[in-house]
């Protein structure tokens, strides 16, 4: 499960975010493209933009629920 403690600084503010557990397995950016990023240096994925509309939220959904490691958080907001 994601630690709001531990997530990337990258994480743009708001409901989801990315902690330190990431893999960089690609699976969020290629579920939710719109929302999620790769920082290159780092070998790993952020939330470079928060859903805006119900087609980004179901999308972002999806990729916090087929997260190999659990990395994606929703802190509800």
């Amino acid at each position: 499960m994601a630690d709001q403690a531990n997530k990337y600084p990258e994480n743009a503010p708001g409901k989801y975010y990315v902690d330190n557990q990431c893999i960089d397995c690609d699976l969020c950016r290629e579920t939710a493209p719109n929302n999620f990023k790769r920082n290159e240096d780092g070998g790993y994925s952020y939330v470079c933009k928060q859903p805006e509309t119900p087609e980004e939220e179901g999308q972002c959904k999806e990729a916090k629920e087929g997260c190999p490691v659990e990395a994606i958080g929703d802190d509800g907001a």
